[in-house]
């Protein structure tokens, strides 16, 4: 295939993404695979099957770009962009609306404010607490007995959402368990606990100044009911992406087509 290409991998807590991009910006392939206990050996064996999905070799990469959580651990990168940058950038190449980015991963939640050229104005991070994240999904998914992917779906059954006040995820699952004993149903449960996260992120987003377009990036806003609970409270249209998951990678690949083109 025709070069030059380029690569964006995003190393995060839980799940590590690759986007291979043409020299002019079409995505040639992407993927998602579990971080387990070595994220970098696990982003190395994706791209090597991207690669050979696309009949390529790492001698066909004209520039390769890594971030998030794990990327100072990554060694065949040329440059190391933050994921503040590459998500902003990701998300301004598939919504050039886009004027708010909150992205929702497993270990941490960001909010991301943009001028009308994609450039990050201001953002806040929460990487002190697990609530607001992905790791509060699997831990509350968990109190109510379904699997993670089910939550979401199940939240939007719900006609009389409970009230979670804890913003600690150790107190709400414990909140969430009082519901339940007390006989509260399990989808009014989820939408609570949907809510309850929704209200912390966008407390994130108050921070820097929540304007519409607002794009939601990161594998939770595969959720539903996340989602559906943000815009409600927000009152604003969240624009999910087709593959919310590798947004972050996709900017660092865009960063890659740049510094490679010079």
């Amino acid at each position: 295939m025709p070069g030059p290409h380029f690569l964006g991998v995003d190393i995060g807590s839980l799940t590590v993404k690759a986007v291979l991009l043409d020299s002019e910006s079409r995505m040639l392939a992407q993927g998602v695979a579990p971080a387990g206990y070595g994220g970098q050996e696990t982003a190395a064996d994706l791209v090597a099957h991207l690669l050979q999905e696309q009949n390529l070799a790492p001698a066909d990469l004209a520039y390769r770009v890594v971030t998030g959580y794990g990327r100072v651990r990554f060694n065949a990168a040329d440059e190391e962009v933050s994921e503040i940058s590459c998500h902003a950038r990701g998300a301004f190449h598939l919504c050039p609306a886009a004027r708010t980015v909150l992205d929702i991963g497993g270990q941490d939640s960001k909010a991301i404010r943009l001028d009308a050229r994609g450039r990050v104005l201001d953002f806040a991070m929460n990487d002190k607490c697990a609530a607001g994240t992905g790791r509060f999904l699997e831990v509350m998914a968990a109190a109510l007995q379904v699997a993670i992917e089910e939550l979401g779906p199940l939240a939007l059954q719900s006609q009389h959402p409970v009230s979670i006040s804890s913003t600690c995820t150790v107190f709400a699952e414990s909140e969430a368990v009082s519901h339940i004993a007390r006989g509260a149903a399990r989808q009014d449960v989820a939408a609570g606990l949907q809510r309850a996260i929704a209200s912390r992120v966008l407390g994130l987003a108050a921070r820097v100044g929540l304007e519409p377009e607002v794009v939601a990036t990161g594998g939770v806003a595969l959720n539903t009911g996340l989602i559906a609970a943000l815009a409600e409270l927000c009152a604003m249209h969240i624009t999910v992406p087709t593959h919310p998951q590798t947004v972050g990678a996709l900017g660092a690949a865009l960063y890659a087509l740049r510094k490679g083109r010079g």
